[in-house]
C-alpha cells in the first residue's frame, strides 16, 4: 500500500476515480509551489493536469528543479496527451478515466522503477549527488552539466572524501598514464567543477602546495565522511 498525494486546483473533487477503488492512501493538497512546504510525506505524487496544462508544467518543473525523491505521474484528459514531452520531467502519465487495474499497475511500476534506481551506485554529500551509473551528478536536485572528465574527476575525489591528491596522482588516476598534458590540466578543470558547484564550490579543497581533496561539510560546517550507497 502505497501514500499517495495529488497536487490539484480541484482539491474537493475526485481527480483519479480509479484510487478510491484501491487500498493505496491518497490526499489532495492545492497544485501550488506554497502547498509543497508542509506536504506530507508520500511514495509517490499525481499531478492534475486536465484543466490547465501551462500550469501543470510549470509545477512539474518546480518539483523536478527541487530535487522531489518520489516518482511523479501527470493525469491527463487524452487531449492533453499531445502537449507532454520529456522536458516536463515526469515519470509517467496516465489517462483521468483510467480504470483501477492500470492506475495500480502505473503506481507500483513507478515506485519500483525508483527502488531500483535507487539500488545503482550514488554517491551523496553536503547536496551533490553522483550517480555513477548514469554518469551524470546534481546540486541540490539541479543538474550540473559537466564533461566527462569533470564527472570523472568529481566522482574520484567524491569516492576517496578528505584525500589529498597531487595534480601528478589525479592526472594518472582520472586522466590515465598515456596522458601526455600536463598538470595544469587539472587546475583548469578543477576551476571549472567549482564553477559548476557555484554554492558549494568549497568542495573541492586546495591543500597549499600539495594539490586538491574532496571536503564535506553538514550545515554546522563539520566535515563529514558522505554516504556511499550500493
Amino acid at each position: 500500500m502505497a501514500q499517495l498525494l495529488i497536487l490539484t486546483s480541484a482539491v474537493d473533487n475526485e481527480v483519479l476515480p480509479a484510487l478510491g477503488l484501491l487500498s493505496h492512501k491518497s490526499k489532495q493538497i492545492p497544485a501550488s509551489p506554497a502547498s509543497l512546504i508542509t506536504a506530507p510525506s508520500c511514495d509517490l505524487i499525481f499531478v492534475d493536469a486536465r484543466y490547465d496544462l501551462a500550469s501543470a508544467k510549470s509545477l512539474c518543473k518546480i518539483l523536478t528543479t527541487t530535487g522531489i525523491s518520489v516518482p511523479l505521474i501527470l493525469i491527463l484528459t487524452e487531449g492533453g496527451l499531445t502537449a507532454v514531452s520529456a522536458d516536463w520531467g515526469v515519470d509517467d502519465v496516465i489517462l483521468e478515466s483510467a480504470g483501477p487495474a492500470e492506475a495500480d499497475a502505473r503506481i507500483r511500476l513507478a515506485i519500483g522503477r525508483q527502488a531500483l534506481e535507487k539500488s545503482t551506485s550514488k554517491i551523496q554529500a553536503s547536496g551533490v549527488v553522483i550517480d555513477e551509473a548514469s554518469y551524470s551528478a546534481k546540486v541540490h536536485g539541479r543538474p550540473l552539466d559537466l564533461t566527462f572528465k569533470e564527472f570523472e574527476l568529481l566522482r574520484f575525489l567524491a569516492t576517496h572524501p578528505a584525500r589529498v591528491f597531487t595534480r601528478e596522482q589525479l592526472l594518472s588516476e582520472v586522466w590515465g598514464y598515456d596522458y601526455f598534458g600536463g598538470t595544469r590540466t587539472v587546475d583548469v578543470h578543477v576551476r571549472r567543477l567549482r564553477a559548476k558547484l557555484g554554492d558549494l564550490e568549497s568542495l573541492i579543497g586546495t591543500v597549499r602546495n600539495v594539490g586538491y581533496r574532496f571536503n564535506v561539510y553538514d550545515d554546522d560546517n563539520e566535515r563529514l565522511t558522505p554516504a556511499i550507497s550500493s
